[in-house]
């Protein structure tokens, strides 16, 4: 019985092209005709439009616990594209340059991994939610804006490539709290003496909590309105 009222946490696995917001909107709007009231419900953590896995929803008084989910680490996997970039780091912009891949090794390929692991300097992407100055970074980049964003402290503790099929390379990589994939996908590239750019990713893990004990949207939907049918 989830207890959606009072306060609950929700697993739900995002959809690919759905915003994190996209996800709260839909569940706001089917509680609220369920049960005839508004009540609080957010997300911890945002995943991009064109990642999917593991957000997790908190709704009623479980929403004063979404700082401590953000704060935990998290586990991605995913695929790399190289010999190529885009200005937002993934798939959301066109590319625009391409490299030579023909010098790449598989060794290559796992020495660049090792170097971007552990207590590393990160670049966060211009196409980002960061605030610069009271604004959002992606809406200066939108306007050909060079940010200069400074480089900040995250840690890496695994980084594990999955399968080299070049120009794919699959990793799977544990992260702490604000670090961009993406801008792994960047150095990535540029470690390779190439290019690289982000173009699948899914969230498997948020501290102890599973993608694999996830709902999807519409089987949580169906869930939620079995059960307030039945209170009914």
């Amino acid at each position: 019985m989830l207890n959606i009222d009072e306060g609950e946490i929700l697993l739900v696995n995002k959809p690919y092209r759905w915003t994190s917001f996209d996800v709260i909107g839909s569940l706001r709007g089917l509680i609220k005709h369920l049960i005839g009231k508004k009540i609080k419900i957010g997300h911890a953590g945002t995943l991009d439009p064109l990642a999917t896995g593991l957000l997790i929803v908190c709704t009623g008084k479980a929403t004063k616990r979404i700082e401590e989910f953000k704060d935990f680490d998290k586990e991605y996997t995913g695929t790399f594209t190289v010999g190529a970039t885009t200005p937002s780091y993934d798939m959301e912009k066109e590319v625009n340059e391409t490299f030579p891949t023909g010098h790449i090794t598989p060794e290559m390929i796992y020495d660049a991994a090792r170097s971007l692991s552990g207590d590393i300097m990160q670049i966060p992407p211009m196409f980002s939610a960061i605030k610069i100055d009271g604004k959002r970074a992606y809406e200066s980049a939108r306007k050909d804006k060079d940010l200069g964003l400074a480089a900040r402290p995250v840690s890496v503790p695994e980084f594990k490539i999955t399968r080299i099929e070049l120009p794919e390379v699959d990793f799977r990589i544990v992260c702490s709290k604000g670090t961009y994939i993406r801008s792994i996908a960047r150095d990535f590239g540029l470690a390779l003496n190439s290019g690289a750019y982000l173009s699948a990713l899914c969230r498997t893990r948020v501290g102890p909590h599973l993608l694999s004990n996830a709902f999807e949207v519409e089987k949580l939907k169906t869930v939620l309105r079995a059960q307030f049918q039945t209170e009914k």
